[in-house]
């Protein structure tokens, strides 16, 4: 597998966790969002490439990315291949 495929499919396992965040949160199908995400490694550089996908398949306005040592109020999850992020959804109010 190419890199470049391993971070479309990171990206795509991240966006399925922010969906279930957000599912989680109660949020409508509609709300847009701010999202905020903390992780290393190839999670960090799928995020890199992919964020304008990731950010319209979840409706984030905003994508925040989070020092670890900042995260620990936020909600871990696991991603294929064993890797990791912590993210958190934030409604985004007009």
């Amino acid at each position: 597998m190419t890199p470049e495929l391993a971070a479309e499919g990171v990206a795509n396992d991240l966006i399925r966790a922010v969906q279930q965040a957000r599912r989680d949160a109660g949020l409508h199908v509609s709300d847009r969002i701010t999202l905020s995400v903390s992780a290393e490694g190839e999670v960090v550089a799928a995020l890199e490439v992919h964020e304008a996908r990731i950010a319209e398949a979840t409706l984030a306005e905003r994508v925040v990315r989070v020092e670890p040592a900042h995260a620990a109020s936020m909600t871990p999850v696991t991603l294929g291949d064993g890797l990791t992020a912590v993210v958190s959804v934030a409604k985004v109010t007009t």
